[in-house]
């Protein structure tokens, strides 16, 4: 059994089962398998889940569960807590002990380093309890550290920095009216929020991402190729054109990068504790978007930016619903030091304390 099941087997937890998502995680941000077809957004038919943990999304959206359990390298937990209106929680990189071999063989380096698993549930006070059941050290994961679940007191008031459009590529007006929201409830709860111009190296860290991880595809291509269905080779290859996959010495060159911009990071936060921005710079938008052209594909990759970078810097992020407009459900997140996804929570309570919490819903067809 694999440490996030064990740790919430013994937590008291009666797991229902396993849910969609993109074939082999890799079919893009909308949950559609090779398998068992596309999983329906409980709000609305017309628009995604996201993915890859969008069938856990939707089944805690319309009440089939209380919590799912999903993963994330980039956005794959935010993204589909935002769509669904949920609230789900990318840890620490080594926060929760995880086994994502398969079979016997363990992954390449950037899934080593970039996917976590996260909770997510209808409620801050739910996600709150699930993530402290997860948390700690297994030696079936040596990447895996005993970190307390909180850490030491923060001067109040505690810094919030606000950045409703990272690197200045654009915001739709509903999603920035969701940071805002959030922005008057956190300063209605105590905190100081300042707005700031950026996150360090936005683009850089983009960049490298991208790169670091299509570079691990060469090896695994050939046997995985013809498992993803059209949409998946066309999701993996539409991401090649962009960045392409490197040579060995610059891929080594490029973790140096990557520890720069983590540094870069950890500065940013060490003057702000925490930092509220978008999950998703866009609405939701229509199953399949993203792989109907190289536009397109660009458009989405660049709305979720934000998550991208907290997931290549290894820092948690809470997303955490802020209401609803249009007929669908917005959200914000909230990123941390690293470790403290309890400041990520205390902060998000105090949004979902303000704002509400918006499910369980109806499905809709």
């Amino acid at each position: 059994m694999r440490p996030p099941v064990a740790r919430l087997r013994a937590a008291g937890a009666i797991p229902l089962g396993h849910t969609n998502m993109p074939t082999l995680i890799l079919a893009g941000i909308h949950t559609r398998s090779e398998l068992f077809g596309d999983t329906a957004n409980p709000w609305s038919g017309e628009v995604t889940p996201g993915g890859t943990s969008g069938g856990d999304a939707a089944a805690v959206a319309s009440g089939m569960m209380p919590i799912g359990l999903g993963n994330d390298s980039g956005e794959s937990v935010r993204i589909p807590a935002s769509f669904c209106g949920v609230a789900g929680l990318k840890p620490t990189y080594g926060r929760c002990a995880a086994d994502h071999r398969i079979g016997s063989g363990d992954p390449s380096l950037a899934a080593q380093e970039l996917v976590v698993d996260g909770p997510l549930a209808r409620s801050i006070g739910d996600l709150r309890r699930v993530h402290e059941a997860l948390t700690g050290a297994d030696p079936r994961d040596p990447r895996a550290v005993p970190v307390p679940s909180y850490g030491e007191p923060l001067p109040r008031p505690l810094r919030v920095a606000v950045l409703a459009d990272p690197g200045g590529h654009g915001v739709h007006p509903v999603v920035r009216g969701a940071v805002e929201a959030a922005t008057d409830a956190l300063r209605d709860a105590g905190y100081e929020v300042c707005e700031v111009p950026d996150v360090p190296r936005l683009d850089d860290a983009l960049e490298v991402y991208a790169r670091m991880t299509l570079t691990d595809f060469p090896v695994s291509w050939p046997a995985v190729k013809p498992l993803l269905g059209e949409g998946g080779r066309r999701c993996i290859e539409l991401g090649a054109e962009r960045s392409g996959p490197v040579e060995l010495a610059e891929c080594l060159r490029l973790t140096g990068v990557r520890l720069g911009i983590r540094r870069d990071w950890a500065a940013f936060l060490d003057a702000c504790p925490l930092l509220l921005g978008p999950v998703f710079t866009d609405p939701p938008f229509v199953p399949g978007d993203e792989l109907r052209d190289a536009d397109s594909a660009l458009r989405v990759q660049r709305a979720m930016r934000l998550c991208a970078a907290a997931s290549f810097v290894g820092v948690p992020a809470v997303a955490v619903p802020t209401g609803v407009a249009d007929g669908l459900p917005y959200g914000v997140q909230l990123v941390g030091r690293p470790y403290r996804e309890d400041l990520c929570r205390d902060a998000a309570q105090e949004v979902e304390r303000r704002l509400g919490v918006l499910t369980p819903i109806d499905p809709h067809s």
